[in-house]
């Protein structure tokens, strides 16, 4: 195909730009805009790690804390996860149910906080069944009164425990209460564009839903973030004896001290009257000997502490 124009065709293309009849330059199929749009107010900064572990702590919260509250309720109470987001800290505040309960929480032992709210529908229905009365018609949102606060701060203090067991092998870290109030300055908490992770779980009170939200920003975890998303960069040696070790570190052990061992004949075990003599066979500088359960650990002098036996350690079985 010829590109170059004839001056009939140039005298053509004249008369049509005068009658605004001018031809598209290209028929064919344009490229798409390789610009693309990016929506500034979701951030990424909890990666699908974290999301991934967070929302399994929170299934197991909402297992312990049905339980728990079915049991002093004595009514059905159901938790079930709705959805999780990643939000910033002003787009969070705008996803919260009206007629909540904010409850400020305190990250242990980083002195981080974060905030759950409690539709004050499922606290004050709860309150109702904590007073032996009946859950099955659901309270309207009213103005608390003292015995109200005194009742749900308890309510409130028994979910955040089971959030806390449920959180507490991401990062070795606990949850405690620090606030229950109508209202809260939760700019005190995080800047308006923290990235933060917004849970939504059903309360399910008798036949009533009502919803629980928890905003966990990032500044909060910040310092465990590796933890939590389970890659520890520390290496082998520096870290702490969390987990297994520390579970280890509580087992009991039988501590033993012991003289001497020697192998008799039963006829002579049964011979044994006051004044027999047994020579042992070992020399008495040597001292006793200490055992973990039949595992030898330790040499020791044999002594008082007041009026209790007691023996001192002179070294370790490897030094000895």
């Amino acid at each position: 195909m010829n590109d170059v124009l004839n001056p009939d065709q140039i005298a053509a293309l004249f008369e049509a730009a005068k009658t605004g009849e001018v031809p598209e330059a290209h028929s064919g199929p344009r490229r798409q805009q390789r610009m693309r749009a990016v929506d500034f107010s979701r951030p990424t900064k909890f990666t699908t790690d974290h999301q991934r572990r967070i929302a399994r702590a929170i299934d197991g919260f909402c297992l312990g804390a049905a339980t728990r509250l079915t049991a002093e309720l004595r009514a059905s109470v159901e938790f079930e996860t709705l959805n999780t987001t990643q939000v910033t800290w002003a787009a969070a505040q705008a996803l919260l149910p009206a007629n909540s309960l904010p409850v400020i929480i305190v990250l242990e032992p980083l002195g981080t906080r974060a905030l759950m709210t409690i539709e004050s529908q499922f606290v004050l229905t709860a309150i109702e069944g904590l007073l032996g009365g009946s859950t099955e018609r659901a309270q309207k949102p009213r103005r608390f009164s003292e015995i109200d606060w005194t009742l749900s701060r308890r309510l409130v203090e028994a979910i955040v425990h089971q959030l806390s067991a449920a959180f507490h092998d991401l990062g070795d870290i606990s949850f405690r209460v620090e606030d229950v109030a109508q209202q809260t300055d939760a700019t005190s908490i995080a800047s308006v564009s923290e990235p933060t992770f917004v849970v939504m779980v059903e309360a399910r009170l008798a036949t009533h839903s009502t919803a629980i939200s928890l905003l966990i920003p990032w500044v909060a975890i910040d310092p465990i973030a590796d933890l939590i998303a389970g890659r520890d960069l520390r290496p082998i040696g520096q870290q702490d004896d969390s987990g297994i070790g520390r579970a280890l570190a509580a087992a009991p052990v039988t501590i033993r001290a012991e003289v001497a061992a020697l192998d008799l004949p039963i006829a002579d075990v049964l011979s044994l009257e006051p004044g027999t003599v047994i020579r042992l066979g070992a020399a008495a500088a040597d001292g006793v000997s200490l055992y973990a359960e039949n595992v030898r650990i330790a040499r020791a002098q044999p002594g008082a502490n007041g009026v209790r036996r007691a023996v001192q350690v002179q070294a370790h079985e490897e030094e000895s």
